[in-house]
Formats: C-alpha cells, sequence, structure tokens
C-alpha cells in the first residue's frame, strides 16, 4: 500500500471527534465478529482475545469503537504474529509508548469482513503485560461496580462536551479516574 493511501487511511482510522452515544448491547455481537475474524487469522499464537474498553461494559456509554485485546500464548511469539497479521492487511504500529501492547491497524476498505464491521482498535498483548492486566482490571470493576460505572460515564459526557475535537486532552483528562479506579481494583 503506497504511503499516501496508507496516510489517508490512517486518518480514517483515528478519532477526531469525542462523542459519547449511549450503550449499545450490538457492541457485543460486533466484538464477536471481530474475535472470529481475529482468531481466524493468529489464533493459534493466542490464549484469549478479550473485549476491553467501555464498550464492554453493559450499561456504558462509550465512543462507538470496540476496543480488543488479543492475549498471546507465548510472546516470543509476536514476530510470527506480526507476519501473520501483515497477510491479511494489518500494519504493525508499535507499542506507541505502552510496552507489552502492540497496536495494529487495517484500512476500513481493506476487505468485504472489515467492511462489515464496526470500528475498532485492536492490541496483542503479553498475558503479564501492565497495559493489558489495567484494561481488565477497569474493565472487571467497573462491571461490578454500577455506582462507579455512572460516575465513569457523567465524568466522560463531561469531557466529551468540554473537549470534543481534543481526543488528546479528553483522555488526558480521565487518567486521574482512571488511576483512582486500578487502585481499587489492586486491593
Amino acid at each position: 500500500m503506497s504511503n499516501s493511501k496508507l496516510e489517508a487511511n490512517e486518518q480514517q482510522f483515528s478519532t477526531k471527534e469525542v462523542r459519547i452515544v449511549p450503550y449499545d448491547p450490538q457492541w457485543k455481537v460486533e466484538f464477536e465478529k471481530i474475535k472470529a475474524m481475529i482468531q481466524s487469522y493468529i489464533g493459534e499464537y493466542v490464549e484469549s482475545i478479550q473485549h476491553v474498553g467501555s464498550t464492554s461494559v453493559e450499561g456504558l456509554g462509550a465512543k462507538p469503537i470496540i476496543d480488543v485485546d488479543a492475549v498471546l500464548k507465548d510472546k516470543n511469539d509476536l514476530p510470527k504474529v506480526i507476519e501473520q497479521l501483515a497477510k491479511y492487511g494489518y500494519v504493525h504500529q508499535g507499542d506507541l509508548g505502552l510496552p507489552g501492547r502492540e497496536a495494529f491497524f487495517r484500512p476500513r476498505d481493506y476487505d468485504e469482513q472489515e467492511k462489515n464491521v464496526i470500528k475498532y482498535h485492536f492490541y496483542v498483548c503479553n498475558k503479564d503485560s501492565k497495559p493489558y492486566l489495567e484494561h481488565i482490571a477497569f474493565r472487571d470493576y467497573l462491571r461490578e461496580h454500577p455506582d462507579v460505572r455512572d460516575e465513569y460515564q457523567r465524568i466522560k459526557e463531561e469531557l466529551a462536551e468540554r473537549y470534543r475535537y481534543d481526543v488528546d486532552t479528553y483522555c488526558e483528562h480521565k487518567t486521574e479516574f482512571v488511576q483512582s479506579i486500578l487502585a481499587k481494583a489492586k486491593k
């Protein structure tokens, strides 16, 4: 793929506007479609494929983007996974500053299968990596504590209103709350 086409597709992939929508039960269905697709590509190398992020928490509004963590059986298989995913059009983006969590991107127009799933963020993780363990801990805490889930919803809506066209600042301002929940989850 040419650099200009790749850049155009990455622009399509990036989040330009923070828009929180009400929880949609269809997100579970969409995750299962994405999971099956990824499983067919790298299933032999992963022990699980997890739905993480806000769309994985029933009752929580979110940006309508599915977050997916594929967990490696053996971290030494990462080069094979990168090679295998490349055969299916995925571009390895590196760890994006989070060691143990490798990001992948595939253009929305890659094939019919890709066109027929909701937008998603896809990571391949080591099972003992901090980013993966934090994704699971945060997700599970919100699932088990509806009052905290609702508080997080309120915070996200306020920040989305304030930083609608600045996704980096939106994410930055959620960090304090997320870190406080991770501290509680570790207890």
